[in-house]
């Protein structure tokens, strides 16, 4: 049996491509090499942009370089302005005062006649600041473990972003608000059963009627500083891997157990960043503070009496200083004020992101 040879046919590929009503890529290409070409054009037309590169990016740089420029020159400022107060008390500005010869009793703040110490005010901003942070942070650490743990999903959107609006309001808003509804509510029902129980201790003394006073600046700072402390929080808690949660729940513990032993246990650190960033706030607070604390630069230990903070003594003595001196004080007041605001939310952030590095923010 004769096999016939059966001859080879090889065919180019590149010829059946461009052979007329053969299927091939040519159609496909087209439209490609168009744009192609359009960009290539675009690329060729514009020249050189190393130059614009290189302004960019020195742009950059400058923008921000300008942060540290605007410290440098906030700090500078407030050390030449107060060379005069420096001059004349030192370091004992901030825990001496002049005691009067007749009475024997400290005058602590008296323009008139040169007299000026940082103390009450140092005092009146430390416990103002405390008090917020011992009625805010309980509260916000609640908000923010219902948020995460428990809260429904539909509630959960709309109970964050109210919390978070709370730091939209201007400070003023809360002052006018704690002056007609706070003052009036604590002196006419709070105040009394605090001094018929508590007076015994001495923080409680019935010798301030207005109302007025360090409790009233508490409770306005911690209602300003808990959706900064809710938010903070939340945000640490949600960096806790899922993990820690089922595996707590996997031994058998209860919810509380699984939030107490899982959550918050491993978030504590930046817990404690998210407090300290609060207290940054609670410290620089001016208006609000201002209009409801009495403004008296004594040092009392009531906490219902007047009082006075670094801020509120800056924001209302500032356009009514009546010589160098008392301006140099201020001013003064107003470094330290500066120095302690900065390393208080420096070392809060550093909190804060020791927790929640690499991990996005996000209500879930």
């Amino acid at each position: 049996m004769v096999i016939a040879q059966v001859p080879e046919i090889r065919f180019n590929q590149s010829q059946l491509l461009t052979e007329p009503g053969l299927p091939g890529d040519q159609p496909s290409e087209q439209p490609a090499q168009q744009e192609a070409s359009a960009i290539r054009s675009f690329l060729l037309a514009r020249g050189n942009s190393a130059l614009a590169d290189r302004g960019f990016h020195w742009l950059m740089v400058l923008c921000a370089l300008s942060i540290f420029g605007i410290v440098v020159l906030i700090a500078t400022e407030l050390v030449v302005r107060s060379r005069i107060a420096w001059g004349a008390f030192g370091l004992d500005f901030f825990y001496k005062a002049f005691i009067d010869t007749y009475t024997g009793k400290p005058i602590y703040w008296d323009p008139v006649n040169g007299h000026f110490s940082a103390l009450p005010f140092l005092y009146g901003t430390l416990v103002s600041s405390f008090l917020a942070l011992l009625l805010a942070v309980p509260l916000a650490i609640g908000v923010a473990v219902f948020l995460t743990e428990m809260c429904p999903g539909f509630l959960r959107a709309p109970l964050a972003f109210l919390t978070e609006l709370l730091a939209a309001i201007p400070s003023v808003i809360y002052g006018l608000w704690a002056v007609f509804v706070l003052v009036p509510l604590l002196r006419e029902y709070v105040n009394p059963v605090l001094i018929k129980g508590l007076a015994w201790t001495g923080f409680f003394a019935d010798d301030n009627p207005t109302g007025l006073g360090f409790l009233t600046a508490g409770v306005i700072l911690a209602i300003m500083i808990l959706p900064i402390i809710s938010s903070l929080t939340r945000e640490v808690m949600t960096a806790v891997p899922h993990s820690q949660r089922e595996a707590v729940l996997a031994l058998g513990a209860t919810r509380w157990e699984m939030i107490r032993m899982g959550v918050l246990r491993n978030a504590r650190i930046g817990i404690v960043g998210a407090v300290i960033l609060g207290l940054g706030r609670a410290l620089g607070e001016t208006m609000a503070v201002a209009m409801v604390i009495g403004n008296s630069p004594e040092i009392q230990r009531s906490l219902l009496a007047n009082g006075s903070t670094m801020s509120a003594v800056i924001a209302n003595e500032f356009a009514e200083a009546s010589s160098d001196l008392h301006l140099s004080a201020l001013m003064e007041l107003g470094l330290a004020l500066f120095i302690v605001t900065i390393i208080v939310n420096a070392f809060a952030r550093m909190l804060v992101w020791m927790v929640t590095r690499g991990t996005p923010s996000s209500v879930h």
